[in-house]
């Protein structure tokens, strides 16, 4: 198990960045992660994360396509696959997962 700093807090993540207790979860853990992933957080992760957070207590795991379909729903325009992969070059939904505080993805391929 490794650590990352959340405002001075060390916070448990797994090996691979995963928050391993999901109660930890802050906007302020997404973005401490996002910094450690070299990514600059924008309005439009945090979008995305909560998206993931909700589909998430409903037991879904959504791939890239239907992520893309519910954020034309938010954002008021379909965003590119490009677009998502330069949010989250990781995959979105799985690199997506990581800073939403969800477990580690076992599904395979992306969309």
């Amino acid at each position: 198990m490794a650590t990352i700093d959340v405002n001075g807090t060390s916070v448990e993540v797994t090996d691979e960045g995963y928050l391993v207790d999901g109660t930890n979860w802050s906007e302020d853990f997404a973005k401490a992660t996002a910094i450690a992933d070299s990514i600059e957080f924008t309005d439009q992760h945090m979008d995305i994360l909560v998206y993931l957070r909700d589909e998430h207590v409903k037991g879904e795991e959504p791939n890239e396509r239907t992520i893309i379909k519910a954020m034309k729903t938010v954002w008021g325009k379909k965003p590119t696959s490009k677009l998502m992969y330069n949010l989250f070059p990781g995959t979105p939904s799985k690199q997506g997962r990581k800073l939403a505080g969800l477990p580690k993805s076992n599904r395979k391929g992306g969309y």
